[in-house]
């Protein structure tokens, strides 16, 4: 049976979509799981955030305003794209704006007028959270409930006013979080940065901040865990392109040189390859896109131009060649013509720029022609981009030496931060097993290498401090030497210019993975580098001159101080990463009986000792033997031995045992090398578990001995669905075939990350707890680097556990050492996974075919649903809904899905 030559394409194109996601970079894949959903630029859409920032641009353009120009306005102040939800919401938001109709004949010219009543508009109380417009992209609520929900929720303003230096402090702290900053770090902020405390009324009172930022409630039940947003006034400087008026004087020239060349559009996806042409400074690199709509374009713009110049009567010479102007070149080889830009006239010679490949040569005045008109419509294809992290050493030449090894002639992938005119970037090369973060390969250029740990076999060391021990055995040292004694004189210059300076500039307002900057430890400022981010508020860290992993709020974390930024920058990391000699590393070869036994061990001896007996130079990773007592001339006396000689080591399969129950160790007293930090949580796998000697609190204390059964958990309520017939907006996250995938509401995904991202903070401080795991069990599971509500389907016997994402909808296996009792506070929201079957078909066996073109359509999408029947069950999760799938992504029609697949179906029957 032949497949319809139109599905083909569809399922070629997706199959070819899986292999080039096959290839992107596992660190990028661990910023986002495959089971969470990729949401557009500007998702989760929020419309309250969108009214806030619509008003002030109203309110600039008081005398009307096109909606056409709308988007783009929008995308020029907020660097996001303006959600297509809010131009059909448009007409409804009469409390913010009023839309005309001034052309009959042209219904979709509409003129946007900012409401009459928008000054007198109550801002929501603080103490009573707004009710969520819950619209889906075509039916509305009745504006009525609307202005019934919003004065219901108002309450009179505190009595107290907030100083006006008050209220200028907290702007500046938000703008620095463009992307939403949780109202509960305000105080300690506030503290840490200005030096004095925060009005305590303030926390209370949030509608006294409405004039600086919008007030968000993902949490209705918990109104202290509101999300502060800043309000963007629009800069007087900024014109209507979004370009700040301080731009080059190169830009400008060129951009008056090239009018009629469209701008260069900065690719959608979120991680586009690159070919990087070259770097003479990391604020400025070269390179040019890769795909469809640009090398793809390019090449078929100069096949068009090799043949429209190849006949002579179109090659008119440019004789008088003037600076900034436009050319066609005759290239050396092959007779390639190039597009090109005049940069030099000299006597016989021109040097001219390759406007699409980005490098500049001198040639001949015989090689220029004219451009003709038509090779003007494709904009310039090389650009330029800003290295992140590097915008202080951008010209050093240990930095572009390793960058031109590394990077130049190579196709990349980048990470955009920022979508500006010069797009700030993370650069990856994926073509390796590890994949490399180019921008901190950079970085450790500065490195001073005679500040590095030593690493010398036979070579002993006592005063030795072990600062962390990890499951798989492995283990962080500090060992006495120029760099330790450097790093800690610079550490407490840092310290103090913190202390007696009162600055907003240092706090980290855009995180990103292998950025270096400071976060707490023990109550001291200490390095850190960013290893994955959790959405915009939460982020994985690790010390790196300890070798201890945590996961902090984005607030938490502060910018080197620029006195010190060199110094901090150039002293490599101080934590040398050992293993115990003879012993192996390997994951599950360590039971936790043996981890915590070196912990309790190793990490209380305030004087160790070392000796090396290899070094694996690749990995830096020094294999050792270890003593609590400086008798290292004696292997016998060593941590290794003992291990080897004790009841956790098994002779027969070289490999500690993984089915012993827990040792006694486990209820020893705790560590006191523990961070005694509130700030910081510590990942119970690969961290220390205890708690404080001064909490004084043994393990399971807190909650049942292991082996009870589970404490009762009251379930979230149920998903609320609007009535059959009625519309909800959503996203597909699983799509198997028509007759079942998974939805998530549309309208309340952002409230999910921001659960997601607490449990992040909450599991990753708790201590290692035995759970005892039960089918039909709700828990918490660690699935790569997020925390997940799932059921649990099964218990296999190799210590693997079957489960169900309830927000997600995806199917896992999970060891059971990474399953968590899930607690009360985290099931507030109801389980986001809707089980759902297509409306519109007749139930049939699905061919693999048929599947592809369904995924192809509706997996990981925001769609419309019109609700046909819900199968109500005993359990959320047996819940199933018949849903119609409709794609309102383009203007012109709706797609159903139904449709389509009746289409397919129909076509294959007929190919057959």
């Amino acid at each position: 049976m032949t497949l319809p030559s139109r599905f083909q394409k569809e399922v070629h194109a997706h199959l070819s979509q899986n292999q080039q996601q096959s290839n992107a970079p596992s660190i990028l894949n661990e910023n986002t799981t495959p089971s969470k959903p990729r949401l557009p630029h500007s998702a989760p859409y929020s419309p309250k955030l969108v009214q806030s920032r619509l008003k002030e641009v109203l309110n600039k353009h008081s005398n009307g305003l096109w909606v056409s120009k709308l988007p783009q306005l929008y995308r020029d102040l907020y660097k996001q794209d303006l959600p297509s939800e809010a131009l059909k919401d448009l007409e409804h938001w009469t409390h913010i704006c009023t839309v005309e109709k001034p052309c009959s004949t042209k219904p979709q010219e509409l003129l946007l007028y900012p409401a009459k009543e928008t000054s007198q508009i109550t801002p929501h109380s603080a103490a009573t959270p707004p009710t969520h417009d819950k619209s889906p992209f075509h039916h509305k609520k009745p504006q009525t409930q609307r202005s019934s929900a919003t004065s219901k929720s108002s309450t009179p303003a505190s009595p107290r006013d907030l100083p006006p230096e008050v209220k200028q402090k907290l702007g500046e702290l938000l703008l620095k979080y463009s992307s939403g900053l949780w109202a509960h770090a305000l105080p300690k902020l506030y503290q840490d940065t200005y030096k004095c405390k925060l009005p305590e009324f303030v926390l209370d009172h949030l509608n006294l901040l409405s004039d600086i930022c919008t007030i968000d409630y993902p949490m209705p039940d918990n109104p202290k865990r509101a999300i502060l947003y800043a309000k963007v006034l629009e800069d007087e400087n900024r014109n209507q392109s979004g370009l700040a008026g301080s731009e080059t004087k190169e830009a400008v020239e060129r951009s008056l040189s090239s009018q009629t060349v469209p701008p260069l559009l900065i690719p959608r996806e979120e991680y586009p390859s690159v070919l990087v042409v070259e770097a003479g400074d990391t604020n400025s690199v070269i390179l040019r896109y890769i795909g469809d709509g640009y090398s793809k374009a390019q090449e078929k713009l100069e096949d068009e131009m090799r043949e429209f110049y190849g006949q002579d009567s179109n090659k008119v010479a440019l004789t008088s060649p003037l600076t900034g102007q436009l050319t066609a070149v005759c290239a050396e080889e092959e007779e390639e013509i190039l597009r090109a830009q005049v940069c030099e006239v000299m006597a016989d010679k021109v040097k001219v720029h390759y406007v699409d490949h980005g490098f500049s040569e001198v040639i001949s005045k015989s090689k220029l022609f004219e451009l003709h008109e038509k090779f003007y419509r494709l904009p310039f294809q090389a650009t330029k981009c800003k290295l992140a992290g590097l915008e202080s050493f951008s010209q050093e030449q240990a930095v572009l030496k390793r960058f031109e090894s590394m990077a130049t002639g190579k196709i990349l992938l980048a990470e955009i931060l920022v979508r500006q005119e010069v797009p700030l970037v993370v650069l990856y090369d994926t073509s390796q097993d590890d994949d490399i973060n180019i921008n901190a390969a950079c970085m450790k250029a500065l490195h001073d290498k005679s500040l590095e740990s030593p690493l010398k076999v036979n070579s002993a060391y006592m005063n030795v401090n072990v600062t962390s021990v990890c499951s798989d055995g492995t283990i962080y040292c500090q060992v006495p030497s120029r760099g330790l004694t450097k790093l800690n004189e610079i550490l407490e210059k840092t310290e103090n210019y913190l202390h007696s300076q009162v600055t907003s500039e240092l706090l980290v307002s855009r995180p990103f993975c292998g950025k270096i900057c400071l976060a707490q430890y023990k109550g001291k400022w200490s390095r850190v580098e960013i290893t994955n981010l959790h959405g915009s508020r939460v982020v994985d860290i690790m010390f790196v001159d300890v070798g201890v992993q945590a996961s902090v709020e984005v607030t938490e974390l502060r910018e080197i101080p620029p006195p010190t930024l060199r110094d901090l920058i150039s002293t490599p990391a101080q934590a040398l990463k050992c293993c115990l000699a003879d012993l192996p590393v390997s994951v599950g070869s360590w039971t936790p009986d043996a981890v915590q036994w070196l912990r309790d061990t190793a990490l209380h001896c305030s004087d160790c000792s070392l000796k090396i007996a290899k070094v694996d130079e690749p990995k830096r990773l020094a294999h050792v033997y270890l003593f609590t007592s400086k008798n290292f001339h004696d292997k016998s006396c060593s941590l290794n031995q003992q291990l080897a000689d004790s009841n956790l080591w098994s002779h027969q399969k070289d490999v500690f045992l993984s089915s012993r129950g827990p040792s006694k160790s486990l209820n020893a007293p705790t560590n006191p090398a523990t961070i005694q930090t509130s700030s910081l949580r510590t990942d119970g796998q690969d961290k220390v578990p205890h708690t404080p000697k001064r909490m004084s609190s043994p393990l399971g204390s807190q909650s049942a001995p292991p082996g009870s059964p589970p404490e009762q958990l009251a379930l979230p309520p149920l998903l609320e669905l609007p009535e059959i017939g009625q519309n909800l907006d959503v996203f597909v996250s699983v799509a198997c075939h028509p007759g079942h995938f998974v939805l998530q509401p549309w309208h309340d995904m952002y409230k999910l990350v921001d659960l997601m991202g607490e449990m992040i903070l909450h599991y990753n401080k708790m201590e290692e707890k035995p759970l005892k795991v039960e089918k039909s069990q709700v828990c918490a599971a660690k699935l790569e680097n997020n925390w997940y509500r799932v059921l649990v389907k099964g218990v296999l016997t190799n210590g693997l556990v079957s489960v169900f994402q309830l927000d997600y909808g995806k199917h896992e296996l999970v060891s059971c050492t990474q399953l968590r009792p899930l607690t009360q506070e985290f099931c507030q929201l109801p389980f986001q996974a809707i089980t759902a079957q297509l409306a519109g078909l007749k139930p049939r066996q699905w061919s693999e075919e048929a599947s592809i073109v369904f995924r192809n359509h509706v997996e990981k999408k925001p769609l419309v649903g019109q609700l046909e029947s819900v199968q109500e069950a005993s359990q959320p999760w047996d819940r199933k809904v018949v849903i119609y799938l409709v794609d309102t992504s383009q203007e012109e029609r709706d797609i159903w899905l139904h449709d389509i697949m009746a289409e397919f179906t129909d076509e294959m029957s007929n190919a057959a």
